[in-house]
């Protein structure tokens, strides 16, 4: 277990580690403001894309020998990123660990449910969750202290290190667990449906407020392709081409079942009430979890004026709570089962955010924001522990492959829609406080208020600090200030929603669900045909 946990850790703090390192990789390698983009999102992009491709392979080819072939890859990739020359380097190594990290995921999942039963699975699970909400929430913390004391190459280079452990341990310690009985044969169709399903959509979730929503407000280019800015934006083009080819997807794969032929998602799944409850619950936490940590940095380091390091160090009470909760979710799920605690956590996650808004303003403190924070990573160690069993508790063993790829697509399309989401009401939220506060301003230039609310609105209040910069620039910051923190208010209000919709869609999680997971109680027969094949 510890290496599959080391494993997940990679994977994970390269998703946030290489935010905070942007500044700098701008300046040094000379990077397009397009080419920035990319960097931040390729990564996401591939990774959600090719999640159930590689779940179902693993259930077929083997869960070690695709953890293992994912670990090479990923490794790989990290000394192509580490020595990249330019911009396009970069971005071609940040696919490439993407493609990796979305082999490591599913099959990590994949053999920890097939490999521990018991008390010792309830463990197992929460290790593995909570180890996704810690190095989640260190991600940026890791990347800060790399960028500014070493550089930003070594927030790769270390993952020659930790890939060379995970390597060892899954040839010396992992044993193998595929499925002898799982369907052989390859759905290409089906396969190139669902990348350019979850691709496009993924896509379309993370970059709308970049590209606009409707109208272009972003030239976008994509090798000799170039959507220029004025037209009527690529993004519901993109978003329509994505949600067509899951429908088709879906059909696809209905059709070649009832024929017989291999499918990379059996629909026969989405019959078991604990996996599809589990998976509507998981995707509405998923929508409040990750925006909030889109959303904080930048009130951070644009309020509050902290450094990227300052402000890595501040939401480390976040992984600080989660590894508390780490600590006392097996021994909760022996006595209130995996279903409660996953509540219990859902809880903790709303009231921290609750809290956070109630707190937050131009002048609080970081003390004040730490117990709030440290009381979501409780509830998100909590939660992230347990659901992930709970989807899986009554999964035949022959497709947890295939069903952790379609718990970690679920998670990451509802990460990249909350991101999408609550980063859209952010904006606007800024875009309307800032104009109407500066609007209340005597004696400004005219000009200046719209000029200092395009410069808030555009940075997403990061660029606070320039505005001493212009003519009554303390009045301006002030002003700005306030707005910033009323619209972080409300995006932890909205996020704190989307978590209690999904702590209701829990009501719906059968009662066998949460005792599954403890004590291995027998899967029913739901993929009975297959099993035949």
């Amino acid at each position: 277990m510890p290496f599959i946990a080391i494993g997940v850790a990679m994977i994970i703090v390269d998703a946030t580690i290489v935010n905070v390192a942007v500044p700098v990789i701008i300046r040094d390698l000379h990077v397009s403001e397009v080419g920035a983009e990319w960097l931040n999102s390729i990564y996401s992009l591939v990774f959600a894309a090719l999640l159930i491709t590689f779940g179902h392979s693993g259930d077929r080819w083997g869960r070690r020998r695709l953890f293992l072939l994912g670990t090479v890859v990923f490794v790989a990739a990290s000394l192509v990123s580490a020595t990249a020359v330019d911009g396009a380097m970069l971005i071609a190594g940040r696919a490439l660990q993407g493609v990796g990290g979305a082999m490591i995921l599913p099959a990590t999942l994949a053999t920890v449910n097939a490999l521990f039963t018991g008390r010792e699975r309830a463990i197992a699970f929460a290790i593995w969750g909570s180890t996704i909400g810690v190095f989640g929430a260190l991600g940026p913390l890791f990347g800060g202290l790399l960028t500014t004391d070493v550089s930003w190459r070594w927030a790769f280079l270390v993952n020659l290190v930790i890939g060379a452990v995970v390597v060892a341990g899954i040839i010396g310690i992992v044993p193998e667990t595929a499925e002898p009985t799982a369907r052989r044969g390859v759905d290409v169709p089906g396969n190139v449906l669902a990348v350019v399903g979850f691709g496009g959509v993924v896509f379309a979730l993370i970059e709308g407020s970049t590209y606009g929503w409707w109208s272009a407000v972003t030239p976008f280019r994509l090798g000799g392709l170039r959507w220029p800015a004025g037209w009527p934006s690529p993004i519901p083009v993109i978003c329509a081409i994505g949600v067509i080819s899951l429908i088709a997807f879906v059909a696809l794969e209905a059709a070649r079942a009832r024929r017989g032929a291999a499918v990379l998602v059996d629909l026969a799944l989405f019959r078991i009430r604990s996996f599809s409850a589990g998976l509507a619950a998981i995707l509405m936490v998923s929508l409040g979890e990750f925006g909030i940590l889109f959303v904080l940095p930048l009130f951070l380091e644009g309020v509050l004026g902290y450094s990227a390091l300052h402000t890595g160090v501040v939401i480390l009470a976040i992984a600080v709570g989660t590894l508390l909760a780490g600590g006392v979710t097996p021994q909760l799920a022996s006595s209130i089962g995996a279903r409660g605690v996953a509540r219990l956590g859902l809880v903790f996650e709303a009231v921290g955010l609750v809290g956070l808004a109630v707190v937050v303003s131009p002048t609080v403190g970081a003390w004040a924001l730490v117990p709030w924070l440290a009381a979501y990573g409780v509830g998100l160690g909590m939660a992230s522990a347990q659901l992930p069993g709970v989807i899986l508790s009554e999964v035949p063993p022959v497709a947890s492959g295939q069903a952790s790829g379609i718990q970690s697509t679920n998670r990451q399309v509802g990460s990249a829609f909350g991101i999408a989401v609550l980063g859209t009401i952010f904006v606007s939220e800024i875009a309307s406080r800032t104009s109407g506060a500066l609007r209340t301003l005597s004696g400004l230039a005219p000009g200046l208020a719209d000029r200092a609310a395009a410069i808030v609105r555009a940075s997403g209040g990061a660029a606070i600090p320039s505005l001493h910069s212009l003519p009554d620039g303390h009045a301006l910051v002030s002003a700005a200030s306030v707005a910033v923190a009323d619209a972080t208010r409300v995006v932890s209000l909205v996020g704190a929603a989307f978590i209690a919709v999904g702590l209701v869609g829990t009501l719906l999680l059968p009662r066998s669900a949460g005792a599954a997971v403890d004590t291995a109680v027998p899967a029913p027969d739901a993929l009975a045909g297959e099993r035949r094949q």
